[in-house]
């Protein structure tokens, strides 16, 4: 029982990651249908950042709850700024392309942002700080779950809470939605189509990057390919749970996370992929949405 439970919360913690990357994956593509392929580099761009931060913070003899404060806001704020920056210039132009221009386009600005890095800092994995201080309440529990496993759960829980708020009960909530029903109507009410999505960018981001600090300070390590693996699998669990639903791409996150714990822990770590991607397929083939995805139906 001890080993099951150990197993399921390793899978939390690996679908709360998912979550706040696929979250990005799922109000972007919710706006304006399409798929940001270059999301997992702000995620590995995010975790540099703070990695760089962290380094300076430390020498500079701040405390461990300072650094990760301070690191984490610093990240936040620069990824933002890269979702930003991604959005108007890889996206913006060709928002009224045909569809193939934009997915090339994102598919070219991950590979740029990739190489960027990986000339920037190196192709080697860089050891990575623990930013999040060990509990003393939690020592008895620990070979079952650590201070930083509980701490990415948390977070991942209050930061879709708020994000639901958000998006259900303010202003800017209120013109996402109205922008993903319809853009030109959203226009001629009077709602900034430009700005609601670069706001969309930008949070998603702001979420990319959360979640990289997080893993990268629980896992030890990171390098500049991490970004690609984790947008994978992240985009893997919002077309789960139903790409453009904001609880579906946390459900999907979950699913995604407890199957490769659970495959590592009763079959084999070679086999995590096989297992969740095989669930990714039979769950399509039954449900093409997604679980909690919505048929879209195509007015002629």
């Amino acid at each position: 029982m001890e080993y099951f439970l150990e197993l399921f919360l390793g899978g939390l913690t690996r679908g709360s990651i998912y979550a706040l990357i696929a979250l990005g994956y799922t109000m972007v593509y919710g706006i304006i249908g399409l798929i940001n392929f270059a999301h997992g580099e702000i995620y590995m761009i995010g975790a540099f950042t703070a990695l760089i931060a962290a380094s300076v913070f430390s020498l500079m003899g701040f405390s461990q709850i300072s650094i990760l404060v301070l690191a984490s806001t610093v990240a936040v704020i620069y990824s933002s700024a890269y979702g930003f920056t991604v959005e108007k210039i890889a996206y913006k132009p060709l928002r009224n392309a045909p569809r193939l221009s934009p997915l090339i386009s994102a598919i070219g600005m991950s590979i740029f942002l990739q190489n960027y890095v990986h000339l920037a800092q190196t192709s080697d994995f860089l050891p990575f700080p623990s930013l999040i201080p060990e509990f003393e309440f939690m020592e008895s529990y620990a070979h079952i779950i650590s201070s930083a496993e509980i701490v990415i759960i948390t977070t991942t829980a209050v930061i879709t809470m708020l994000l639901t708020f958000l998006i259900k009960f303010t202003k800017i909530g209120k013109a996402m939605r109205a922008t993903a029903q319809d853009k030109k109507m959203a226009m001629l009410v009077g709602i900034n189509v430009n700005r609601v999505i670069s706001v969309t960018f930008v949070i998603g981001s702001a979420l990319a990057a959360a979640g990289g600090i997080l893993i990268a300070s629980h896992i030890g390590q990171i390098n500049f390919y991490i970004g690609f693996i984790a947008g994978i699998k992240a985009f893997t669990a919002a077309v789960l749970g139903g790409i453009g639903s904001i609880s579906g791409a946390v459900l999907g996150s979950v699913i995604l996370g407890m199957t490769e714990s659970f495959a590592t822990g009763y079959v084999s770590s070679d086999y995590e992929d096989v297992f969740a991607f095989a669930l990714l397929v039979l769950i399509l083939i039954f449900k093409p949405s997604g679980i909690l995805g919505r048929s879209q139906i195509h007015k002629v």
